[in-house]
């Protein structure tokens, strides 16, 4: 049964998005604790004072209602009030922040689309920056990673129109609609110059958020493309029957790259999941009901197996409240690139049953109580953004002394050795970060069994 919006924006929080004091994650069950709220002014005098200095000046007041006459007399074409009232609104919330935004009926829905995983549109995470359609990350197995979109990228037109701050809303509009209709994207690839259109069929986005595979016997791949409403859960179960098939992991890569966040509680489940004790993440805003505080519950699935976190630019909001839990708990390195550096946290005010304000009320906090707001997390060991490809040399002719005329025979070789490294180098060829990744995992490990 889908939701009501609104009952949804009042029952989740979204870390970038929603965030409701009461809610917990359904997995983690996290204990909140409220901290102490602000001291109260000395006396009533300095309230009343302050009060009085921050008093709205009638002069804006009066500045407002022309502007809005001029808008409504003088303007090229003839808008009615409840265009114009909205404009107001949406621009006042815009210049806050690129986070803060008005919702109306279609953007709740939008927002109720969003955390379920399913609508109809390209499958990408985009963000207003100075009047641009900025890529904050494609979603595995869309449109828009099939196509070769990347996080950082820019959007320049829609259909042909040139997007810029005044036609924002409709470009955004744009990018959603029925599967199977089309639409052409004018795309900048970062640190290119040259524009390039790619049309694209927008399909019907239901994404699976968790996907596992084994690297090589004993490595679990967790892929996480972002966190929405059954990710900690789908995680968890997932999870266990890969060990209660496979064995207890001997180590994990979780892949958070071009993960652009979602869900606060379940970024939060996320974490417990693979910690046994620590603080995964604090709030702090101005309203008491904006300071947070979650902890993790004993139960790491991996027993403490070596972990690795793969990042990049992409790598935004709950995904970084995860990697930033991880790797101040000592639970993982984080190899790649340094993440987005969306550090900040917004609640859903409803207006009515039909409109309500995103707007950000606080700002979170990773375990050593940083703030990664516009900054992002740093890796542990940085790797540039490479591929690798086969080299056009030939082959030796004698590569071992395996490949030598009259060659002694090994008295303990088995069949299965002569094929051992057909695969060498093939993981690195598809994915050049995955492979560093296993392979410093497979020396945690190793360090790991030694010092037991």
């Amino acid at each position: 049964m889908r939701q009501h919006p609104l009952r949804l924006a009042l029952a989740l929080a979204l870390a970038g998005a929603i965030a409701v004091p009461t809610v917990q994650a359904q997995q983690a069950k996290p204990a909140l604790k409220q901290p102490d709220a602000p001291a109260a002014s000395s006396t009533t005098a300095a309230k009343v004072a302050t009060q009085a200095d921050d008093a709205v000046d009638l002069d804006d007041i009066r500045n407002f209602t022309r502007v809005y006459q001029i808008v409504r007399q003088a303007y090229v074409e003839k808008l009615d009030n409840k265009t114009i009232m909205k404009a107001a609104i949406s621009g006042m919330l815009q210049n806050l922040d690129p986070h803060s935004e008005y919702l109306d009926k279609e953007g709740l829905d939008e927002l109720d689309e969003d955390t379920t995983g399913q609508y109809g549109g390209l499958g990408i995470e985009v963000l207003q920056v100075e009047g641009a359609l900025k890529i904050v990350s494609p979603i595995d197995d869309t449109p828009a990673s099939r196509a070769g979109i990347k996080p950082g990228d820019t959007i320049l037109k829609v259909d042909g129109m040139v997007v810029d701050s005044q036609n924002i809303d409709d470009a955004f509009k744009k990018l959603r609609g029925d599967p199977g209709s089309k639409v052409t994207l004018t795309i900048l690839h970062e640190k290119s110059d040259k524009p390039i259109d790619m049309p694209l069929v927008r399909e019907r986005i239901a994404v699976t958020s968790v996907k596992l595979r084994q690297l090589d016997p004993g490595y679990v791949y967790i892929r996480l493309s972002q966190f929405q409403e059954d990710t900690s859960t789908d995680l968890d179960k997932k999870l266990s029957d890969w060990i209660a098939k496979n064995g207890a992991p001997r180590g994990a890569v979780l892949d958070l790259r071009s993960n652009p966040g979602g869900l606060l509680t379940k970024a939060v489940g996320v974490a417990d999941t693979f910690l046994d004790s620590g603080t995964i993440v604090t709030t702090k805003g101005r309203l008491p009901d904006a300071n947070l505080h979650f902890d993790a519950h004993p139960g790491d699935l991996l027993k403490g197996a070596p972990m690795v976190i793969l990042t990049d630019n992409g790598t935004a909001s709950a995904a970084e409240i995860v990697s930033g839990a991880l790797k101040d708990n000592h639970r993982a390195l984080i190899m790649g690139r340094r993440t987005f550096g969306k550090g900040v946290v917004q609640t859903v005010l409803p207006l009515d049953q039909d409109h309500a304000v995103k707007i950000t009320t606080a700002r979170y906090y990773t375990p050593n109580g940083t703030s990664i707001q516009a900054e992002g997390i740093k890796p542990d060991i940085a790797l540039a953004d490479l591929s690798v490809n086969k080299s056009d040399t030939p082959p030796a002719l004698i590569g071992s002394e395996a490949d030598l005329p009259n060659h002694l025979v090994n008295e303990k070789a088995s069949s299965d050795d002569k094929n051992a490294n057909d695969d060498d180098g093939k993981l690195a060829i598809e994915d050049y970060p995955l492979s560093q990744a296993l392979n410093v995992l497979k020396g945690l490990s190793l360090g790991r069994n030694v010092s037991k």
